[in-house]
């Protein structure tokens, strides 16, 4: 009587997956890259206003909505 071999699960994904696109070296990607690493975080171009000191609503919303809130 013969023995079944046992099945291993496949390591060559090389063979499987579409060869590797081109990379294109995208310049301002980089630019980027290399001032977060001088400069740290950027600070953000306009600041976030908090929701208590927005600018009010022109209309008034329904009750209906309000209650929702």
């Amino acid at each position: 009587m013969k023995r079944r071999e046992i099945k291993t699960p496949k390591t060559q994904k090389a063979k499987e997956s579409p060869p590797p696109q081109t990379l294109v070296f995208d310049q301002p990607k980089e630019v980027r890259a290399i001032a977060r690493e001088r400069l740290g975080a950027v600070k953000p171009s306009h600041v976030i206003v908090p929701k208590s000191a927005r600018k009010k609503p022109k209309y008034k919303k329904p009750l209906e909505e309000e209650s929702d809130v």
